[in-house]
Parts: structure tokens; sequence; C-alpha cells
């Protein structure tokens, strides 16, 4: 029997009681974060030949083979500061029984074995994942992920990478395969940036001053912050180009604001843009035109 639903149900009693605590009484573990155990996904009933990096089982039977995971497409998982994001997870697997069912999770830590470790968990929505069958012996399960910054991105400090565990059990449940640490995938704080090109119109030869700002989402105000010290490309193109050249790269100041001139000499579009980092997306504005006479 699988208890995937027992956990969730106490986890969420537990978060309405970390919602009423203070931020900063809060502390960094997250009173209601759980890292179900592959005996919890699967149930009891399944003898645990469950593998990580902590741990690992020879069967005697013939576990099922792993052969992809699958998080969001492949992409990063962007949160701002109140919207949900649900995403899309999958894990594709074999056995000669075929494959009853499968489960993927993300988990924010060091040890699965050691809750005090674990400061974050995004599981699936669902009890049983939809399993659709790719041959005799394979088949493709997928299941969904509910994020909500509010709860799940407690800290700012879950930016970043996060462990993807992943598990399938065979179709005559005669056994499991299952791992914590199967990829990663990165969780970031959803960025804006702006930018204002000016005078307009302006003078040929006359200084044209460029000011933007750069921020992204604080996960524990639920604002949008200034993103200081971050260097981002000023980009202009011809009214007449489709193709935008970086004349500079300028950083971010204390409040993450931009600022900087440059010389008006045809009519186009200037923007600013930011290639991201490991905890923040890129961005890129859309241009301002400056009509040059």
């Amino acid at each position: 029997m699988r208890i995937r639903a027992t956990v969730a149900a106490v986890s969420g009693a537990l978060a309405l009681s970390a919602l009423v605590v203070p931020a900063a009484q809060a502390g960094d573990q997250a009173p209601h974060v759980h890292k179900p155990s592959a005996a919890e996904i699967f149930g009891s009933a399944v003898k645990d030949t469950a593998k990580s990096s902590f741990a690992s089982s020879s069967a005697a039977t013939t576990a099922p083979v792993i052969s992809k995971v699958t998080v969001n497409g492949g992409k990063d998982i962007v949160l701002g500061t109140t919207a949900l994001k649900k995403i899309t997870v999958s894990v594709t697997a074999s056995h000669p029984s075929g494959i009853a069912d499968g489960y993927v999770d993300l988990w924010h830590g060091t040890d699965p074995s050691s809750p005090d470790t674990i400061d974050g968990v995004l599981l699936p929505n669902e009890d049983a994942a939809t399993c659709t069958p790719v041959n005799a012996t394979t088949a493709t399960c997928k299941l969904t992920i509910t994020v909500d910054p509010r709860y799940d991105l407690y800290k700012n400090t879950l930016a970043g990478t996060w462990h993807v565990s992943a598990g399938v059990l065979a179709g005559d449940q005669s056994d499991i395969e299952y791992t914590d640490f199967y990829s990663t995938a990165r969780v970031q704080r959803l960025s804006k940036l702006t930018v204002n090109a000016a005078p307009e119109p302006v003078k040929k030869g006359k200084t044209i001053t460029v000011t933007g700002k750069l921020s992204r989402a604080n996960w524990e105000s639920h604002t949008y912050a200034g993103y200081t010290g971050q260097s981002v490309k000023l980009q202009f193109r011809k009214k007449t180009s489709s193709t935008y050249t970086t004349l500079k790269t300028i950083k971010t100041n204390s409040t993450g604001n931009l600022k900087t001139t440059a010389t008006a000499s045809v009519d186009g579009y200037w923007r600013y843009s930011f290639a991201g980092t490991s905890t923040t997306p890129a961005v890129t504005t859309a241009g301002d035109y400056v009509d040059v006479q």
C-alpha cells in the first residue's frame, strides 16, 4: 500500500503551525520538511532494495532499471514571490514484468538518511504515477509537483541546486529501484530587469543616459529586492537592424540600480541584458527606442 498521501497530509498539518512562527524565529530548518523513504513511497510490502550513496543492497530478484528522469522538461524551476508553479516530472524504466509505478521528488540538503541535514523537499501531488507503456517491459511514469514559494521556499539559500530522487516499482511488484541521487535540478529566484533611455528624442552627438534596475524575488520577505554587484550588458540595435550589439558591461550598485551613458548617433533601441547566475535566471529587457534628430 502506498502511503505518500499520508506523508503529505502530515507535512501539511505541520506547515500550518509553521506559518504562524515569525520568520526571525523559524530558523534555517523548516519544521514541516519530511523526506519520505523508499518504504514510505512504495509500501512496506515491497522488500526494501533502495540504494543511495549511503547504503546499497544486492537483491536476489532482477531490479528494474531506470533509464531517464526528466524534471520540468529539463528547464530550471523559477519562482517569484507568491505565484505557485506546477511542474511535470517523469521517470522511464524497464523490467521483465513491466513497470507498475514510479516516483520522483526534489530535495535540498546533504544526507537523505539524516533529517537534520535536509532543509527543503518538493513532493509529488499524486499518490501514484500515471505510467504509459513504451513496450512490454518499459514505461514512462509521470507526476506533477506544485511549488509554493510562500511555503516550500521559505529562505533564499534554497535557490540553486537540488537533488532529484527517483524510484520505480516492477510490474509484478517483486522489486523496486530507488535512489536519492539520480540527478540534480536548479530552483531559482525570478529576476526582473528594467531600462529607460533618455532624453527622447535626442540630438545627434548628444549624451544618452540609460538607467535601469535588476531585482529578484526575495523568498523571505516576499518582495523583489535589488540584485547587487551583478554584471549587466548595455546593448543597442539600429532601427534598420534586427541584431543587438553589446556596447559595454556595467555592474549594479548597492540597490540593484544601473546607470551609464552613451553618445547618440542613429535611431535605435537600447536594452540591458543579464546573463544570470546559478540562483537567478537570465533576463533581458525589451528595447527602449530613442529617436535621434
